[in-house]
């Protein structure tokens, strides 16, 4: 849309299609809430306004590190941007324009190229005000054009608290990223100037939102792509806002720590330079006490109190080669005792972000525990700054393979994007990918794989290949054959063994660490319960047209389903067997002139024992397990109800008075506490087991049979289990919807003249 032809909105000026400023209310209402411009009369109040940066500021903080920079279009998205935001304000009542400079001074810190500079001072004017994207497109080009147009869509679907938006908008940012990761960049920036501004948002609620969403979304971003300043920053200011008590007591107690030892962190830096330089090493060390929010993170990840977390303080020793990282290493362990398992090469195995170091940890001087990070001064740029210290924007080459690993998962979760999962699932299998450290394991052949720390066998499996982690039998890890579920460590050679019967069991998903692994086990569960959910919805249909006389045609349900919009027959097939249609409904559709009782209507889709029922008949156990109703007890709607862990098999459902309990009592790790849906009932019939003694007089095993049917149950087997001159005795199966169905049949077999006794029987089984 023209700026002519939106409303309040006026023509572009003259001087290189700049809008002159318009009154607030002229203005159209921004979407991104955290800095939606202000009016200019609401400054009256307002804290001062603080001092703007100089364009030739700007300018020289650019130049600095990149000589050749274009000065001149620089100045012009300064100028440009300021006058097409002119008297808004912010929040804090600082003018507008402070926010885009600010951004775009952040950028400057991670060294980025010009396009995106002149990006950061340009992203609001689209969203928020009277340029539009042809504008900046006439006036700037159009890559800038692209990126300020990639950075407005992500802000016109900023991330809300509602589950839904939030994955399908986050989806929506992977996709954008996909395409220029620079668009990232600038959100990243744009989120954390906000941050660092937040406290004067004045509703509590949307500071909270605010701040779950960076901490939730924007933080593991910035890690993923190895930006760890960023991300400590945007975690500890989204812990200032939702746990403010917490990080107050940290930070009062790591200042009591500093009062009684004053310039511990110099003293300490100092005695390791000197160590260093004694052995002939030239070496820059900094040292600094960890944010508030990763003590806050490692005090409850490992269940301490402070006083047992003693390495809160870290030093960065940066040489001039890999050779010296290697050599310092030395030095710290000959001189200083290491700390078992806290060593970490991630020079030999990078991240897959791209980070470089060697990590130790050792009882320095003092007697101080401390954490020693060894780098050269091209790893130390590439830690501060990630994928900005090595992304080539114009050529999109990196000779290098750092920008390779840095963006490596961003193309696995697009690839999972473009498989058709959820947003939901998206979303959820993401944030596995983002949060997790790492381990490095090997296959046979001597190829490195990265995972998540807790990792299992089936994510190795799923890391390599999809059909081979559909297929996964069984793993050796070091040449020694181990569970599926056991997890990984660093430098395991993990040897996967499969064959084509095995498919993936729907448990996998309860200890793989992975969104791949996942995603695929989800992917295969969904194809196979709907495959499941075909045969079952066909021989549903099958007998209620068998039991009214007809025969079911692919062709009369290709008819039903025109009828009910659906595009084949299967989709038919599948409804009915997930309950979600009725047996009778599809009869009517086919026969409308048949009109059926209402009573006989219950009895018009039956259930097969052992054939799974529709998931949502049990409460507690997770989509898509896998489970069906114990052959044992036949438990009804209205019973009492236990699931039972059986591998192989899923989940079996189990009266809570079954003996196949009793037995099971060692495994109680493996119940599950379940209950019954609360449409349960309406899922089909289901088998209840009785006894009955008859008198030995003709007629006596009709009148039963009269009884059960006149009572709606239906006879589903029936065996002679004892016989006498006296009476008989018989084990009968029985269709029933739920526990108060069948206790109606019993109460009217009792009060017969023809029947003995009548009991619910569980143990005993009637043989073909």
């Amino acid at each position: 849309m023209s700026a002519s032809s939106q409303p309040g909105r006026t023509q572009a000026g003259a001087q290189g299609g700049i809008h002159p400023a318009v009154p607030a209310t002229e203005r159209a209402p921004a979407a991104t809430p955290e800095h939606t411009p202000a009016t200019a009369t609401a400054t009256a109040t307002a804290p001062a306004k603080r001092a703007l940066m100089r364009q030739t500021d700007l300018v020289a903080r650019v130049k600095a590190y990149d000589p050749d920079a274009d000065e001149a279009l620089l100045d012009k998205a300064y100028v440009y941007a300021m006058q097409a935001h002119g008297k808004q304000f912010r929040a804090s009542g600082d003018p507008y324009f402070t926010h885009p400079l600010e951004v775009a001074a952040i950028l400057t810190d991670l060294k980025l190229d010009v396009a995106t500079i002149a990006t950061a001072l340009l992203h609001d004017t689209v969203e928020d005000t009277l340029v539009t994207l042809d504008d900046i497109r006439a006036n700037f080009g159009e890559e800038i054009a692209g990126l300020v147009d990639g950075v407005t869509k992500l802000s016109q679907l900023e991330l809300f608290s509602e589950r839904t938006k939030q994955a399908e908008n986050f989806r929506k940012l992977m996709l954008a990223m996909s395409n220029d990761i620079r668009v990232l960049l600038v959100k990243l920036a744009d989120r954390l100037h906000n941050m660092r501004t937040l406290n004067f948002i004045s509703k509590p609620d949307k500071r909270r939102r605010i701040a779950q969403e960076t901490v939730d979304i924007y933080a593991p971003l910035a890690g993923r792509i190895g930006m760890q300043n960023m991300r400590e920053e945007l975690e500890d200011l989204a812990f200032a806002e939702l746990q403010p008590e917490a990080r107050d007591s940290i930070v009062t107690r790591i200042a009591q720590l500093e009062d009684t030892r004053v310039d511990r962190i110099s003293r300490i830096a100092g005695v390791l330079s000197m160590k260093l330089a004694d052995n002939g090493l030239v070496a820059r060390v900094q040292g600094r006490a960890k944010r508030p929010y990763s003590i806050w993170r490692k005090l409850k990840d490992k269940q301490l109190n402070f006083e047992q977390l003693s390495d809160i303080l870290g030093f960065r020793v940066i040489v001039a080669t890999v050779e010296d990282c290697y050599r310092a290493l030395g030095v710290l362990h000959t001189n200083w005792q290491m700390v078992p398992e806290r060593f970490k090469d991630f020079i030999s195995t990078p991240k897959a972000n791209g980070y470089r170091s060697i990590h130790t940890t050792v009882i320095g001087p003092e007697h101080q525990r401390v954490e020693v990070q060894i780098r050269t001064q091209e790893m130390h740029d590439i830690a501060e700054r990630g994928v900005a210290a090595h992304w080539r924007y114009r050529e999109h080459v990196d000779k290098d393979g750092g920008e390779a690993r840095a963006l490596e998962w961003l193309r696995d979760m697009v690839d999972l994007l473009e498989r058709g999962d959820s947003a939901e699932e998206f979303l959820e299998n993401s944030r596995l990918n983002m949060y997790q450290d790492q381990v490095f394991c090997f296959t046979p052949k001597g190829d490195l794989i990265s995972l998540p720390r807790g990792a299992t066998p089936i994510d190795f499996a799923y890391a390599v290949h999809t059909d081979l982690g559909n297929h996964c039998v069984g793993a050796k890890i070091n040449g020694k054959h181990t569970p599926l579920h056991t997890p990984l460590r660093n430098g395991d050679q993990v040897e996967i063994i499969r064959t084509k019967e095995q498919t993936p069991s729907p448990l996998w998903e309860q200890f793989v660490v992975t969104g791949r692994a996942r995603a695929e086990i989800r992917r295969f569960l969904r194809h196979a319960q709907r495959d499941e959910h075909v045969k079952f919805g066909r021989k549903i249909l099958e007998k209620v047209f068998a039991d009214e006389g007809f025969e079911m045609t692919d062709k009369a349900i290709d008819g039903v389903a025109k009828k009910l919009r659906m595009s084949k027959a299967e989709d038919v097939f599948a409804e009915a067997g997930m309950g979600s249609l009725r047996g009778h409904e599809v009869l009517e559709a086919v026969f409308p002139e048949l009109k059926r009782d209402p009573e006989r209507r219950k009895q018009a889709a039956f259930v097969e024992p052992g054939i799974k029922r529709k998931p949502i008949s049990i409460r507690g156990l997770k989509e898509g397990i896998s489970y069906h109703l114990g052959h044992c007890c036949h438990p009804l709607p209205g019973d009492r109800i236990v699931g039972l862990l059986v591998p192989g098999e899923g989940v079996v459902i189990h009266t809570v008075d079954c003996e196949e309990l009793e037995r099971a009592e060692a495994e109680m790790e493996d119940w599950i506490d379940v209950t019954w849906g609360s449409h349960a009932a309406e899922g089909g019939p289901s088998v209840a087991r009785i006894t009955v003694r008859t008198k030995n007089v003709p007629g006596s095993l009709a009148q039963v049979a009269t009884v059960i049917g006149n009572n709606g149950g239906n006879i589903f087997n029936l065996k002679v289990a004892a016989r006498n001159p006296l009476f008989f005795e018989f084990l009968i199966d029985i269709e029933v919807r739920d526990l108060a169905h069948l206790q109606n049949i019993l109460g009217a077999l009792r009060v017969n003249a023809a029947v003995e006794s009548v009991d619910r029987v569980r143990d005993k089984e009637i043989g073909a």
